[in-house]
């Protein structure tokens, strides 16, 4: 890592390493979860002209297994299957 680098550039490298939910990159990174969002929307948007994508792996619930939520971003509160709040994060890398 360079002292030079952003933020935001450091995450794009550690996700480009390995798979990670926006609650690991702001315990990572010294950051809020929010914050870690943000900064993984916005290194999607500068992948577009790369040949690189991000890649998300949706929600999913520990209970049933259900991972077709509508905003594949953020993790919702509870299961609209079996009304379980326990929810895992969703998980993004660079690829």
């Amino acid at each position: 890592m360079r002292a030079e680098e952003t933020t935001r550039q450091r995450i794009a490298d550690y996700l480009r390493r390995r798979p990670a939910a926006a609650g690991s990159l702001a315990n990572e990174f010294g950051i809020r979860s929010t914050t870690a969002l943000s900064h993984v929307e916005h290194i999607a948007q500068s992948l577009d002209p790369t040949d690189e994508e991000l890649l998300v792996a949706p929600p999913e619930c520990r209970d049933c297994g259900f991972t077709d939520f509508r905003d594949l971003i953020n993790r919702p509160s509870r299961c609209p299957e079996c009304k379980s709040e326990g929810i895992e994060e969703p998980r993004f890398v660079i690829e």
